[in-house]
């Protein structure tokens, strides 16, 4: 580990002299792209992360948002996490230690982790190594969050040809303050405050993780940079937690910070940083559990399971004995000071000595090129029978079940899962207390973003994202709350790579904003770069909604009432019908330009939230992936069917209209079909589908074609994954 050139001459005009080789790794991991955002801040004032719900917006460990409550004294905390290169190297400790992480992100503000969201992304399904990673990815997100007890509600799989040098792995977590009182944030707060760190011992594991995570995978990757991957340990996370609420109960907590990226170089000198404050740190207090380390391998190792804590001199003991209850280690490593420099010694010599603000926010901002993204020109495949394009779209792995992924985990553990994966959003109950019926808040928890259209239209592609997640939260009853972002790029240096990247900030920050959806905290990732070339900007968003009460419409038809398509611009004749980002066009090839989104997509998402919860609304389900024929088999099962009729309206084929894949479309299953469609209208198309019936078959006709396909024929078409990997 070493500072380039531009960034020593920086540091030694800072402090003077030749920085030590404790303090130049230091800097070095503190500079990266992946701590200090040099490339990606620039850009990020696009984001709105202002609104009367948002307690703490970006730049802590996770953003808190006030639930709709009476009393408006239930919290939220919103966290995501990338763990990319890791995942790579090692899939099964690179996905696990993602999800450890992001879970002490959530402990360090005071709040207890009720759920996890993944977003993978891989290469062709059909090749040997993607499908390595994948298990390998699933398995230890499994295994991490099921053992310390977090339910992992929601998520997406993705695959893309680009991935294929350089997965993503994409967590969320969300955690629930239940008393005001017991919001903590990892900013110090008073000199002669001791400097606890709680949980596991320190090795050499991860040593430099936050360096390697900001350069491109070298070819050699799985074999050179194992050192720099963390090794997960889920039962001592799940002590840590137990042990978090036990000192936040007691209020023995000034401020905390979790042991992430530069490890306790990192995570001290932010904590103090933030405070305006200094710290005095002995290196060889902390507890380890290698021998003869060094003062760089204490600052900057990434050993899992690990708190720093700011505690009253007072209640340091107390604060060492329920570590001790829980079988922790526990050591004082210092102490805040009222100075701003930030001083590490080891075995009585000085190693870092630093202005505390200057490590953390001392990096110069990069001015990259940006390149303009162009939208591909319409070069459709010609020659496409219905049926051979229906099953390729429904079979597909990115359109398939994903059933053989989320049911590794455990999505029922603390009893709070109303809405189970499978169906467009999951469903938290968040029981009020005192309310003796048990009734409460509804969380609805989305994530997910979609390579195709990322890759097709990074700005257009992105505002699809943002607005298919709220569309899927709307399906099930709840409006928007809030969302946090993980933006993956590739090597921002390149003007292509940097400019497409820009673009999806920008879409994504445009939806927000045009959604009244406040982008309250998120972490970004480049250098996702490898011998195979650079990966699809791709920005995971995940979003929460609101309702009152637990009940929801499901995605299954009930097979009583009438089918309505409820935002269709094309089918309306008013918008061109495009298949650009498609799967149809990722199977069959060609290009196209990405679809029109709605007018008013807010008033969009409003109507719909509010239809959902009528009584006469028996399903809902979001369309986006594999268009309205994909929506319709998924919706089918072995005791409902529909008979569906589409005559087309505008220029479009039958391709354009059951393939394309313009989000923000929801068919609705209803017994009360006009007040829907007076409902929508002045606000989105709505169109009459057909009827459902109880024959567990999906009858399509689409101008002078037909298709048939009973539930079975389609369980078999979407179980690939599964297939191929049970």
């Amino acid at each position: 580990m070493s500072l380039s050139g531009a960034d020593h001459d920086i540091v030694v005009e800072e402090l003077g002299r030749e920085p030590t080789r404790a303090e130049s790794a230091l800097f070095e991991n503190l500079w990266s792209e992946h701590c200090a955002y040099r490339s990606s801040r620039p850009l990020l004032g696009a984001f709105d992360s202002e609104g009367d719900q948002v307690v703490v917006g970006p730049g802590d460990d996770a953003a808190v948002v006030a639930l709709p409550t009476e009393d408006g004294e239930t919290y939220i905390t919103m966290g995501i996490e990338s763990h990319n290169h890791p995942s790579y190297v090692d899939p099964f400790d690179g996905a696990a230690t993602g999800v450890g992480g992001i879970v002490r992100d959530t402990l360090s503000m005071g709040a207890y982790p009720i759920a996890l969201a993944d977003s993978l992304y891989f290469g062709d399904f059909s090749d040997e190594h993607a499908r390595y990673l994948f298990e390998g990815v699933v398995e230890g997100i499994s295994h991490y969050g099921n053992c310390i007890g977090v339910p992992t509600v929601a998520g997406s799989v993705a695959f893309h040809d680009d991935y294929e040098g350089n997965p993503l792995v994409n967590v969320s977590c969300l955690g629930l303050i239940d008393d005001p009182d017991r919001l903590i944030t990892a900013e110090a707060q008073q000199a002669g405050n001791k400097l606890v760190l709680v949980g596991n011992s320190t090795g050499r594991d991860g040593l430099g993780g936050a360096s390697f995570a900001s350069e491109d995978l070298a070819e050699d990757a799985e074999t050179e940079d194992r050192p720099a991957v963390q090794v997960g340990d889920p039962y001592t996370e799940k002590l840590l937690i137990e042990a978090n609420e036990q000192l936040i109960d007691e209020g023995l907590i000034e401020s905390a910070r979790d042991l992430g990226a530069a490890g306790l170089g990192g995570a001290s000198s932010e904590l103090v940083a933030k405070g305006g404050l200094g710290a005095r740190i002995e290196l060889t207090n902390v507890h380890e559990r290698e021998p003869n380390m060094n003062a760089m391998e204490y600052l900057l190792a990434e050993s899992q399971e690990r708190m720093c804590y700011e505690v009253d001199p007072d209640n340091v003991d107390r604060v060492a004995e329920i570590a001790a209850r829980f079988d922790l280690g526990c050591s004082v490593i210092g102490e805040v000071t009222d100075t701003d420099q930030y001083v590490c010694t080891f075995e009585g010599k000085t190693v870092v000595d630093a202005p505390a603000e200057f490590l953390g926010d001392g990096a110069p901002m990069n001015d990259l090129p940006a390149d303009e993204p162009v939208q591909p020109e319409p070069d459709l495949p010609d020659g496409v029978a219905l049926d051979e394009a229906f099953e390729a779209v429904v079979g597909s792995p990115n359109t398939a079940s994903k059933r053989w992924v989320y049911r590794q985990y455990d999505h029922e553990v603390q009893v709070r899962t109303a809405m189970k994966p499978g169906d467009d959003a999951a469903l938290l109950a968040v029981r009020e207390a005192g309310n003796e019926d048990e009734t409460g808040i509804g969380l609805a928890f989305a994530a997910g973003a979609d390579p195709n259209w990322t890759d097709t239209a990074p700005y257009e592609g992105a505002r699809a994202v943002a607005l298919e997640n709220a569309t899927t939260l709307a399906a099930k009853g709840t409006t928007p709350l809030a969302a946090v972002d993980c933006l993956n790029g590739g090597n921002p240096e390149k003007p292509d790579v940097y400019g497409a990247f820009k673009g999806i900030v920008d879409g994504l920050a445009d939806m927000c904003s045009t959604l009244d959806v406040p982008v309250v905290g998120g972490n970004v990732s480049l250098y996702n770069d490898s011998v195979t070339g650079p990966i699809p900007p791709t920005p995971t968003l995940a979003v929460v909604g609101t309702k009152q009460g637990y009940d929801a419409p499901p995605l299954s038809l009930s097979g009583e009432g009438e089918l309505l398509l409820v935002g269709a611009r094309a089918l309306e004749g008013n918008a061109e019908p495009r298949l650009g980002g498609s799967e149809y066009l990722a199977q069959f090839g060609g290009s196209d330009r990405f679809p029109t989104l709605l007018d008013d997509p807010e008033a969009v998402i409003e109507t719909l939230a509010d239809a959902a919860n009528e009584n006469e609304t028996l399903a809902t389900h979001d369309l986006s992936h594999g268009g309205l024929a994909s929506g319709l088999a998924e919706m089918i099962h072995e005791d409902a069917g529909a008979t569906v009729d589409i005559d087309t309206a505008s220029e479009g084929s039958p391709a354009h209209l059951l393939f394309g894949e313009q989000p923000g479309r929801v068919v609705i299953e209803t017994t009360s079909a006009h007040d829907v469609r007076e409902a929508f209208d002045g606000i989105a198309p709505v169109y009459d589908l057909g009827t459902a019936d109880d024959s567990g078959t999906l009858d399509l006709s689409v101008d002078e074609e037909s298709l048939a396909y009973d539930a079975g024929e389609i369980a078999t078409l979407r179980s690939i994954i599964t297939d191929e990997l049970t």
